[in-house]
């Protein structure tokens, strides 16, 4: 610690990584204290807009090794996430890593099974949790306002020019991005369906890149069989014009509720066994999120506040962070057996990835 504060590090200097900055500002007990990335000038701005006395490191392995970084944040391209966690951990430090937690299962285990090994958190950033609108939600199927749950669906239907993956040589690439419109865009609401409606057992997809000239997919349908039963489809895009709101729509025996954009559409409810549902007023929670549909930049800092503020805690009381490596590491799986099924044209069974 450095005057008492946790001293916050930053790897990748990119775009998200002001979120990260401004939350930790936001935070009490800790401060930026270091930050590092591959391209020298753009580290070293990034450093010098962070504060007088904030380090900079052209090498991840110089921050972990810093006695000032008590926590760090991974903001590099996805497909580098676990080797800078898993240095961070070695070097006991703890783990504050953007969505996706990473692109394989492999590496996943082994930055999950280094921090477990060593004693230290790791937290990701899934924002949409942290969310009035989806905890109510959440809460409401989990003691069976909806009855029997039917469908979970989650349309992602994101807008992403040609000049945005022409942007940085690792977008829309399988070594580094992991993936495109699913692994990128639709991780968010892929992980916020997973939350509110239970693990997957099963699915079956196509995905194809239908627009974009990239190596993946920018536009994707998979069918879901969920583990209690339900149906679900999951539409992810970053292939149409313009893009929507991102919407989850979850149905059951005994009503509907739709959230759109951290907003919550509709939730409509009977208690009756054969009577139609009838919508309910909506106290609709402060607007979280600002659209990310067309623009990569347009994201709230709420919710990443949330989340620095809750691994400071987290560390605090020695308990696991609001979400820990092995809920992160559902969403990832999920898009894994997508890939798997469109490559094949099977149905994938997800315990058996």
């Amino acid at each position: 610690m450095k005057d008492g504060k946790f001293g916050w590090g930053i790897v990748g200097c990119g775009v998200i990584a002001p979120w990260h900055r401004g939350s930790v500002e936001h935070c009490p007990e800790a401060q930026v204290t270091a930050v590092c990335d591959i391209d020298e000038d753009k580290g070293r701005k990034f450093a010098a807009e962070s504060g007088e006395a904030v380090a900079f490191y052209k090498d991840y392995h110089d921050l972990v090794a810093d006695k000032n970084v008590d926590i760090l944040s991974v903001c590099t391209p996805s497909g580098a996430h676990g080797e800078v966690a898993i240095a961070a951990a070695q070097a006991g430090k703890h783990v504050l890593c953007e969505k996706p937690l990473e692109i394989t299962l492999q590496k996943m285990d082994e930055m999950i099974g280094a921090c477990r090994d060593r004693g230290v958190k790791l937290g990701c950033i899934f924002q949409r949790r942290t969310y009035e609108s989806s905890k109510q939600v959440r809460a409401a199927i989990q003691r069976g306002e909806l009855g029997k749950m039917v469908l979970g669906d989650a349309f992602l239907k994101y807008y992403r020019s040609q000049a945005y993956y022409n942007s940085a040589g690792w977008r829309g690439t399988w070594e580094w991005d992991g993936g495109g419109a699913l692994m990128n865009q639709g991780v968010h609401g892929i992980d916020l369906l997973l939350w509110i409606m239970g693990d997957v057992e099963s699915v079956y997809a196509r995905t194809d890149h239908l627009v974009r000239d990239i190596a993946v997919e920018d536009t994707a349908v998979a069918l879901l069989r969920y583990k209690n039963g339900a149906w679900g489809v999951v539409e992810g895009t970053t292939s149409v014009n313009p893009g929507e709101p991102t919407s989850i729509e979850l149905h059951g025996k005994l009503g509907s509720i739709i959230l759109q954009e951290g907003n919550i559409a509709k939730w409509a409810t009977t208690t009756g066994d054969d009577d139609l549902a009838e919508p309910r007023e909506i106290e609709q929670p402060a607007g979280e999120e600002k659209s990310a549909v067309s623009d990569p930049a347009s994201i709230s800092m709420g919710g990443h506040i949330a989340l620095v503020e809750d691994l400071v805690q987290a560390v605090k009381q020695d308990r696991d962070p609001m979400i820990p490596g092995e809920s992160a590491r559902k969403a990832v799986e999920l898009i894994l057996a997508i890939y798997e099924s469109a490559r094949t044209g099977r149905e994938i069974q997800l315990d058996a990835m």
